[in-house]
């Protein structure tokens, strides 16, 4: 590593700038890279030889443009292997998916959002959902957030909502806490959540808060599919199916009572 005596967390904070581009844009030429960062091209000739040194970045013998390698999906299969939840989880997803006909998501809550780390795609033909491992939703707006939130006392509740960057992602979305305290609410009661095409248009979801070995409230479990095929009498099918596979899911961990105490 070059770069004398620049300040190391500089340096670092520049590297990753270049890693975050490159898995935003794809392969990309120094001039792009350095138009796109604002670094001067030595500057950035320097960086992408680093990483290309260290394995992170190759470059394509015939576009001359660097990309990242397949050391990060090594490192990514490492931490879902350490991640015991979605291994754990990982059999009771594909049987849900199994069962339903449909996309079956699993996410961790981090903050304000909740975190895809498992994905069984629907195995019905129909169109992919946009979700992908690794990708992250507010809570406020999704299925899964709802049934997260609902395990959250009100006051936890509304400093999630006032850290949220309130957005109105379609006609459905929910920009009003008074409106969330209401579904949330509607969650407590009826055991899980619903996402009314509030943060994908043409999309809907059924979902459910689950506990790690702490009994913390940090995961859930979805089902999502077009809003043309989940209807209300299907949402409360799969909603059964969700419910039964995750009371197998929590007995296989050790938890009988799915739900948190508040």
């Amino acid at each position: 590593m070059e770069e004398t005596g620049k300040n190391p967390i500089q340096v670092a904070a520049r590297l990753f700038q270049v890693i975050e581009l490159l898995a935003e844009h794809g392969p990309m030429g120094i001039m792009e890279i350095s138009a796109s960062l604002g670094f001067h091209k030595s500057t950035v000739h320097r960086l992408v030889s680093s990483l290309q040194q260290l394995g992170y970045i190759r470059q394509d013998e015939e576009t001359m443009k660097y990309g990242l390698s397949l050391k990060f999906l090594e490192i990514s299969g490492r931490i879902l292997a350490q991640t015991s939840m979605a291994s754990i989880a990982h059999p009771y997803l594909k049987k849900l998916s199994d069962l339903t006909g449909e996309t079956v998501h699993l996410v961790r809550r981090e903050g304000t959002e909740a975190v895809y780390i498992d994905k069984v795609e629907s195995n019905v033909g129909s169109i992919r959902m946009v979700s992908r491992v690794g990708s992250r939703i507010p809570l406020y707006c999704s299925g899964v957030g709802k049934a997260l939130l609902s395990e959250l006392s009100e006051e936890e509740i509304r400093a999630v909502w006032n850290e949220s960057e309130i957005k109105k992602l379609t006609p459905h979305t929910i920009t009003e806490l008074s409106e969330l305290f209401e579904r949330v609410g509607e969650v407590r009661k009826n055991g899980y959540a619903v996402d009314d095409e509030e943060n994908e248009a043409g999309v809907r979801c059924v979902a459910v808060s689950l506990l790690d070995y702490h009994r913390s409230p940090v995961y859930a479990l979805s089902i999502s599919a077009p809003a043309s095929r989940m209807d209300r009498e299907r949402i409360l099918e799969l909603k059964d199916a969700l419910l039964e596979i995750k009371g197998e899911l929590m007995a296989a961990m050790g938890l009988e009572d799915g739900r948190r105490k508040l």
